[in-house]
């Protein structure tokens, strides 16, 4: 079905620009980066195969907002098409592999070609947002990897609420450590170059320029929560979500 639909969207066709305004879609972008932190944490530990069902629900409500709705609902309609392979991805990954971290980036790509092929569609706001997400969910993994805190992940996520506590209290902890926050900070130093080159270019006037926006939108705001995370993780882990 998705193929299908990047199939009928060609290049023959002409790319729609966006329509609801240039600020108004980051906002909305951060919004549903953000929605999955408060909603889909608990929701996916709770009823799994619930919320990954609900991930075919975004599609189809993504869909339908992109071709029926009024032109000013036509560009959120993309961003839903691409939070809902996010959504889709990360149920999956959560609800039944959340002890297998090697397989989280994977999981969370499954769609990759489908966004690469759709960059030149009218789908092209949520395909930026599946693309910068992924890049995001990247660049958080391979820091865990460097800092060492990918061995303690499945024992997070499978000990005991007051165990997990402990234990990511020792992951920050070794995040704060002089070479691991070196690791950490090169990291947010890179997102941020990349966040500034995405800004920049969105100010082009080219059909291109809202996606770019939201890329940048996107990156920073997963900056943000990766920082609010490693926070709540030494002060307070049992409000961090991943317990």
């Amino acid at each position: 079905m998705f193929s299908g639909l990047i199939r009928n969207q060609s290049l023959a066709e002409p790319v729609q620009t966006t329509t609801l305004g240039f600020a108004a879609i980051p906002f909305w972008a951060s919004c549903l980066v953000v929605l999955p932190v408060f909603a889909q944490a608990p929701w996916v530990r709770a009823q799994p195969f619930s919320a990954a069902l609900f991930g075919f629900v975004l599609l189809v409500a993504g869909l339908l907002s992109h071709w029926l709705a009024p032109t000013k609902g036509k560009d959120l309609g993309a961003l839903l098409v691409g939070f809902s392979g996010s959504w889709l991805a990360g149920s999956l990954f959560w609800g039944w592999l959340s002890s297998h971290p090697l397989l989280h980036l994977p999981v969370e790509a499954f769609a990759l070609p489908l966004a690469l092929t759709g960059l030149n569609t009218r789908w092209r706001l949520g395909c930026a947002f599946y693309l910068a997400s992924l890049l995001g969910t990247g660049f958080t993994d391979l820091a865990m990897a460097l800092t060492n805190v990918m061995p303690l992940w499945p024992s997070v996520v499978t000990a005991t609420p007051s165990e997990a506590a402990l234990l990511l209290q020792e992951a920050a902890a070794r995040v704060m450590r002089p070479e691991s926050f070196l690791v950490i900070s090169a990291s947010a130093v890179l997102i941020l170059r990349l966040v500034r080159d995405c800004r920049i270019r969105s100010l082009n006037a080219t059909p291109w320029s809202t996606s770019w926006a939201v890329a940048a939108s996107v990156l920073f705001t997963t900056l943000l929560i990766d920082g609010l995370f490693l926070t709540l993780s030494l002060l307070a882990p049992e409000l961090s979500g991943l317990i």
